[in-house]
Parts: C-alpha cells; sequence; structure tokens
C-alpha cells in the first residue's frame, strides 16, 4: 500500500513538473495563437474552422503558411507541399524522440507525436541527457498544456481578432523567437553546437533572401544536419583528454 501511495505521488509530481516547464511556452506562444485565429478569418475561415485547423493539425507556423495560402487561391498540391516544407522539421524531432519513448505503449507513442513540437522536443531531450527517464507522464504534463491553450486560444482569436492590435507593433511577436534562442543556448555544451547552428542560420538566412518562406526553415535544418554529418564530434575538442 505505502508503495503504491508512493507511485501515485510520483506520477502526479512528474505531470505537475511537465506541466511548470511548459508556461513559458503557453504564454509565448499565446499571440500567436490569437493572431492565428484572427488571421484565418481574415483569410476566409469561419470561426469552427480556425478551431478545427488548430484542434486537428496542431501545426503553429505550417497553420499561418497554410491560411496565406488558401486566401491567395494557389493551387492545394502547392499548399500540401508549402505545410511540408515548414514541418520537415518534425521529421527529425520524431526521429530523435522516437527513441525516448520508445517503451510506450504504442496509443501514447502516438499521442506524444502528436503534440511534440519545438520546446517539446528540446525540453525532453535535455532531459533524456541528464538521466532522467521521458515518462509519459511528464511529457504529458509538458505538452497538454500548450495544445490545450494554443486550440482555445486560436478560438478566441478568431472570435474577437477585430478588437486584437497590431502585434508586430507591439512587440509581442518576438517573445517566441527569444524562448527559442533559450532553448537553443541548452544544447551549447553538445560537440559542434557552435558550427551547426552557424551553418544553419546562415543556410537559412540565404534561403529566406532567394527561395523564401517557408523553404527556409527546412533549408536551414539540412544544412545544419550535413555539417553534423561531415565533421565528426571529435573536431570539436570535447572529451579530449589533456
Amino acid at each position: 500500500m505505502a508503495a503504491e501511495a508512493i507511485s501515485e505521488g510520483r506520477t502526479g509530481g512528474d505531470f505537475w513538473d511537465g506541466v511548470r516547464l511548459s508556461m513559458p511556452v503557453v504564454v509565448a506562444s499565446a499571440p500567436f495563437a490569437v493572431l492565428f485565429g484572427a488571421l484565418a478569418v481574415d483569410n476566409g475561415f469561419s470561426v469552427l474552422e480556425a478551431f478545427l485547423m488548430s484542434a486537428m493539425i496542431y501545426g503553429g507556423a505550417s497553420q499561418m503558411v497554410g491560411i496565406e495560402l488558401f486566401g491567395q487561391h494557389v493551387a492545394p498540391w502547392l499548399v500540401v507541399l508549402s505545410i511540408f516544407a515548414v514541418n520537415f522539421r518534425h521529421v527529425l524531432y520524431s526521429a530523435g524522440i522516437g527513441r525516448r519513448i520508445a517503451h510506450w505503449p504504442v496509443l501514447q507513442q502516438a499521442l506524444g507525436y502528436f503534440i511534440l513540437t519545438d520546446p517539446q522536443y528540446a525540453i525532453a531531450e535535455a532531459r533524456a541527457e541528464s538521466g532522467r527517464p521521458v515518462g509519459f507522464v511528464w511529457y504529458l504534463g509538458l505538452g497538454l498544456p500548450v495544445y490545450v491553450f494554443w486550440v482555445i486560444e486560436s478560438g478566441l482569436g478568431a472570435v474577437f481578432g477585430k478588437m486584437i492590435p497590431d502585434t508586430h507593433a507591439l512587440g509581442i511577436d518576438f517573445l517566441l523567437p527569444i524562448y527559442f534562442l533559450g532553448l537553443v543556448l541548452g544544447f551549447r555544451k553538445r560537440p559542434l553546437w557552435a558550427p551547426v547552428v552557424v551553418a544553419s542560420a546562415v543556410a537559412s538566412i540565404i534561403a529566406y533572401r532567394t527561395v523564401g518562406s517557408p523553404w527556409h526553415i527546412s533549408i536551414g535544418a539540412v544544412a545544419g544536419i550535413l555539417l553534423a554529418v561531415i565533421l565528426p564530434p571529435h573536431h570539436s575538442g570535447v572529451g579530449k583528454r589533456p
């Protein structure tokens, strides 16, 4: 009985630990969720359609790209291809996180992949590297609040979009990039961190100026991966004995 009580206490503690870590993501992504709802309605979506798009696709930046292309009456195949370009990084995230959650039941893994986001991957990977297990309850506590608030705030944006001030003028849209920068810096002790980040950033900037959005995201990611493959980790000097 005592062992069961301890186990239940740890489970509840793991969930709330995840919730606590999710709060910065909830705050940082709120302006984008509201903005998405407002833009969706401006581009001809109904409030229900905007709400369902967030609930079923849950793609963040790819949702923004999708509604902009829908509003321009672009060919469906081009819309799908553009959204794939934005979300290609999630293929890499899934491959990375898969080794951490392979012991979960299939349905739990499916839910884990559905709520997988950039910060979800980064925080889970950092936890695994610190030697702590990535349990389903902790992972759910980390990802579920972000998903729930994203859907609700998208709906609020769709309903009250006309009353929302310009987020660019207020500078609110800069919250999420700052948070992502903090996540990237959290991996700075990894071998080849600096050259991979620089290569990805340079390639992404060049692609943005030449090819355009949203392709710069995938091109930047591929450039970083290629550099990491070409240069073995021991070139960074990490782990060498004096």
